[in-house]
């Protein structure tokens, strides 16, 4: 399997994931590969189905 190939995330790990800055809820953005995190403002990449939370690579969402 090569890096760009995409692989499902695990429904049940999202529904466990949680903001580490915010500890709300996350929003999957399926067709972004992301968790969104309103509340921080923040979107949480997803490489090859798995969650990177780390606030560090994180993108900033615009207001």
């Amino acid at each position: 399997m090569n890096e760009t190939t995409e692989r499902p995330v695990d429904r049940k790990l999202l529904e466990l994931l949680v903001c580490p800055v915010t500890k709300s809820t996350l929003e999957y953005d399926a067709e972004a590969q992301e968790l969104i995190s309103r509340s921080a403002k923040l979107a949480y990449p997803i490489r090859n189905g798995i969650p990177i939370m780390l606030p560090d690579e994180a993108r900033k969402l615009e207001d």
